[in-house]
């Protein structure tokens, strides 16, 4: 059965908890590089997830992004 992919916000909540850990500073090495190589692929893919939306944002608004208070 193939896996279900997690949300972009439990993605950004699991990068942010790897950022956590990596700035307390008490990772062993080997640990660290691995918490840095998950969070590298995790923030490719949240950007990617980002520009995606972006785009799909502006085909939907005709090439411009507006303001929520100036949306239809």
């Amino acid at each position: 059965m193939a896996k279900k992919q997690a949300s972009f916000e439990d993605r950004l909540m699991e990068l942010e908890d790897l950022v956590k850990k990596m700035e307390g500073g008490s990772l062993p090495l080997n640990e660290a590089l691995t918490a840095y190589e998950a969070g590298m692929k995790l923030s490719k893919q949240l950007t990617e997830e980002l520009d995606a939306a972006e785009k799909r944002m502006l085909e939907l608004s005709g090439g411009q992004i507006l303001p929520m208070e100036d949306a239809p």
